[in-house]
């Protein structure tokens, strides 16, 4: 029986020499569960599932099966950045899933974010189950559950659970990084030797930007996130915010506003900032990011993006806001 409670004896993971007997202990653990078994991962190249498979990889190497599902809905360059870490780096087993036009006919005119977050997951859980079927002596399900998915939610988090696979894929859970906070596993990764992009990486929502193009999801609105969101992050990484801020990105509601472009009138979306500092993700803070930042990436986005004619910068903490806008 996996427990919900973490010990009031365990101590917070700060230093390499508790991640390596953190990691020395789940070694252990997951080979003493395992034995010669097999077991699948859905890799979604975030750091909770990164670490998870890190471990996993070190533990019982090939009796690991990553999956990493291509939704559509993920960061510039994640995909081809998941393959080249993991297969190409690691050595890992991994399967590589196109879904992107599965899931993006899906989602046509889907307005609700809770209407959206349960497609995405029962199309991913729908892929991921296909893909299992395939495979033979797969008795473990890995999953990158962490400390605040439970406190948050009683569980783990719904967006990416894979329990609701079929009755026949009843999988025992393996959930080695289910008592660590997020700044936890990042040292534990850190520890195992990840590549700073992985162990670095911002957290990503199970729905990817399936949840911050907000309404209903359009190809050219997303690529305009996709594009606008890679600006963020290029232009925080030139002024030494990518290792300052814990989490930053982009959203692209489905509203439009007057704007003028090129001596022009234009009719286009705006592009929200958030950016926020947190330690367990239970509560957050506003970056006060400097106005020349701002201005660089304004004028960048406004510039290089097709369909956006607006920059806007969210000062909301959490709470009374959420990290996610959906």
């Amino acid at each position: 029986m996996l427990e919900n409670k973490r010990p009031e004896s365990m101590a917070r993971i700060t230093t390499k020499e508790l991640a390596d007997k953190f990691i020395a202990e789940q070694l252990d653990a997951l080979r003493a569960q395992i034995g010669d078994k097999k077991v699948l991962l859905a890799l979604s190249g975030g750091v909770d599932s990164s670490v998870v498979a890190a471990l996993l990889i070190k533990a019982i190497g090939k009796q690991l099966v990553c999956v990493h599902v291509n939704h559509g809905l993920l960061r510039q360059g994640e995909p081809e950045q998941v393959v080249r870490v993991f297969r190409n780096e690691l050595d890992a087993n991994l399967i590589y899933v196109d879904a992107v036009d599965r899931f993006l006919e899906r989602l046509v005119d889907v307005t609700d974010p809770e209407a959206k977050r349960k497609i995405i997951g029962a199309e991913f859980i729908a892929v991921f189950a296909e893909e299992a079927k395939k495979l033979d002596g797969i008795e473990f399900l890995a999953q990158g559950t962490i400390y605040p998915d439970i406190l948050e939610s009683g569980g783990v988090k719904s967006h990416h659970n894979v329990g609701g696979l079929p009755q026949e894929l009843n999988f025992e859970l393996v959930e080695p990084v289910r008592l660590l906070f997020k700044d936890e596993v990042r040292v534990v990764g850190k520890a195992l030797g990840l590549p700073d992009e992985m162990v670095f990486r911002q957290p990503f929502p199970g729905p990817g930007l399936g949840v911050r193009c907000l309404g209903a999801i359009t190809r050219d609105r997303l690529e305009a996130l996709r594009h606008s969101d890679a600006i963020l992050r290029e232009e925080f990484a030139k002024a030494g915010l990518e290792g300052k801020v814990w989490q930053y990105f982009t959203v692209v509601p489905d509203f439009k506003s007057t704007g003028v472009k090129n001596d022009v009138r234009s009719f286009e979306w705006p592009a929200i900032i958030r950016a926020v500092n947190t330690v367990d993700a239970m509560t957050a803070t506003i970056e006060e990011i400097p106005y020349a930042v701002l201005h660089k990436i304004t004028d960048r986005i406004t510039k290089e993006v097709p369909g956006i004619n607006r920059v806007l910068y969210d000062l909301t903490p959490k709470p009374s806001g959420t990290i996610e806008w959906e």
